[in-house]
């Protein structure tokens, strides 16, 4: 299947508008501000801070010194350091964030959306202030962002996916994995879509077959890298237990039955809270890394035991923990509560930001090791940049909200394939008593041609919306940060454009059914009556009652 007869008609246009500089700004002015806009961002944010901004997972990726996340980053940040230095990786994040932008642009007018409703769709991704520090640290959030938003263009750009672009996406998604461990998640999305997009049960299975060798390469590929180098066949060392934060602190251990040597890993309430699920997992306060375990025992399987345990006798408790840090994604303004990792490790500072393992000593060796210099702020960059960050620049949660509503009313659109082409073979079959066979067969394709489109881009927002979703939930089910709802940035708004064209396709087709349907039965009355069988004309017989494809004998 082709592009949608309305990108078509977009992309004609173009062709016959020409295709030079000033023409192509003519037709994208808000892309091309709103590009600028976010250039203008990202040389700020360059220029505020030297090096780039490094963390304690910054240390991990340079040194390869371990860690609970895979050392897929290394893939971009080895070659950019080879060349240049942590300045020119920040240089290189900043342009994908930009790169990211227009793809998902160019994506969503291949799909028939308009052009402002593309570019505001992208906007959250070229103007967020989390966006932008993000992109000037040595994390591995944005090489992550960008192999999820390459996944979704791939897949999206036509109707019907060819097998190439099957396996494009799914190495692309694959290749998320390798680089954030949530990304395994992905292959849900993509296996939903491909039901949704792909027409009849063989087609979908060899599909579906193209799709999961294609993810599971890169993900094999590392996993068997890891245990040449380290003995070890997975993606990344979890450590103990990664679910022990969240279960200890969605739950009321101290009210629980728990074996002997387990009682130790239950803190008190007002102890756990002080730490929150990040320290409580990593921080040597936290009983999980305090924990001596009987003579004679290990404390991985006493410490899954013990997480297993609060999980199983509070399910409820867990689940609801998840659900409000999920809904926390559309409130109004950026908080945090008791317990969560605090948000200002995601905001610009007026002075180089030093955590917990990055000392400015440990940012001066980085610096002299892989070029940059020693910390350096100019702070009146940086202070323009939090107060723009903190002063609304970032994108608001009601607005995610919105997405996300428009995302869901899209992706049902799925499901209203079977009736409705039930209702063109019925009407099909009205029309042919009534003698119209011909008008009615090609009213009948051309409704359901328009009602396959209309699937098709309900099948399209169902994928972003699905990834959005699983994504979210995957990271928050372990703990909630500001800086795992980045992703929301190049799903939600897409997914929400996509719905409210399927919405808006939808409620016209309707109405335009009613009023063809309406047509046609004013059509069939005033049509004279069938007498019955035609006979050969006779004299003094009525000539309208006549054969006229032979004659009488």
């Amino acid at each position: 299947m082709g592009v949608p007869p309305a990108a078509a008609g977009r992309l004609a246009a173009v062709s016959r508008a020409g295709a030079g500089p000033g023409a192509l700004l003519r037709r994208h002015w808000l892309l091309a501000v709103l590009l600028a806009c976010g250039l203008i961002l990202r040389i700020l944010a360059q220029a505020a801070y030297r090096p780039a901004l490094l963390f304690s997972d910054s240390v991990r990726y340079l040194y390869q010194s371990g860690g609970n996340d895979p050392l897929g980053y290394r893939v971009l940040l080895k070659p950019v350091l080879l060349v240049g230095n942590l300045d020119m990786v920040a240089a290189v994040q900043h342009l994908l964030g930009l790169a990211m932008a227009v793809a998902l642009y160019a994506a969503l007018l291949r799909r028939g959306a308009p052009r402002l409703l593309a570019a505001l769709s992208v906007a959250p991704v070229l103007l967020d202030g989390y966006q932008l520090q993000m992109e000037q640290s040595i994390m591995s959030d944005v090489l992550f962002e960008a192999l999820i938003v390459a996944g979704l263009v791939i897949l999206l750009w036509e109707p019907a996916p060819r097998a190439w672009m099957l396996a494009a996406g799914g190495l692309a998604f694959g290749c998320s994995a390798t680089v954030r461990e949530v990304g395994q998640i992905l292959i849900v999305p993509a296996a939903v879509y491909l039901l949704a997009a792909v027409r009849g049960w063989r087609l979908r299975l060899r599909q579906a077959a193209v799709l999961g060798a294609a993810f599971l390469l890169p993900i094999l590929a590392y996993c068997t890298t890891s245990l040449v180098l380290t003995g070890h066949f997975r993606l990344a060392n979890q450590g103990t237990n990664e679910l022990y934060g969240r279960v200890v602190l969605a739950t009321n251990c101290r009210a629980m039955e728990l074996p002997a040597d387990e009682r130790s890993l239950c803190p008190a309430r007002q102890y756990a809270v002080r730490l929150g699920i990040d320290a409580l997992e990593h921080s040597p306060e936290s009983p999980l890394r305090r924990f001596r375990p009987p003579p004679g025992k290990s404390p991985s399987p006493i410490a899954a035991d013990f997480t297993r345990r609060l999980l199983l006798q509070d399910p409820a408790g867990v689940i609801a923990a998840i659900g409000r840090d999920a809904l926390r994604l559309f409130a109004l303004t950026r908080v945090t509560t008791p317990g969560d990792t605090p948000i200002a490790r995601w905001q610009f500072q007026t002075a180089y930001p030093t955590y917990q393992h990055v000392s400015l000593q440990t940012v001066r060796a980085a610096g002299r090791r892989f070029g940059g210099g020693g910390p350096a702020v100019s702070e009146p960059v940086a202070s323009f940049l939090r107060a723009y960050q903190l002063g609304g620049g970032y994108t608001p949660g009601p607005l995610l909200a919105l997405a996300a509503l428009a995302g869901l009313a899209g992706s049902a659109g799925v499901l209203r394939r079977r009736s409705a082409r039930g209702h063109d073979r019925a009407d099909a079959r009205g029309h042919d008593r009534a003698d119209a066979r011909g008008a009615a067969r090609g009213d009948a394709a051309g409704t359901a041609a328009a009602r396959d489109a209309q699937r098709d881009l309900a099948a399209a927002c169902l994928l972003c919306f699905a990834a959005a979703v699983t994504l979210l939930l995957a990271s928050d089910a372990f703990e909630f940060s500001w800086r795992y709802q980045l992703p929301a940035l190049v799903t939600l708004p897409p997914a929400g454009a996509l719905g409210i064209l399927a919405v808006i396709g939808a409620v016209t087709g309707r109405r335009g059914g009613r009023t063809g349907h309406a047509a046609r039965a004013d059509a069939a009355a005033q049509a004279p009556p069938m007498a019955g069988p035609l006979r050969p004309y006779r004299s003094g017989g009525s000539p309208e009652n006549a054969e006229r494809s032979s004659p009488p004998p």
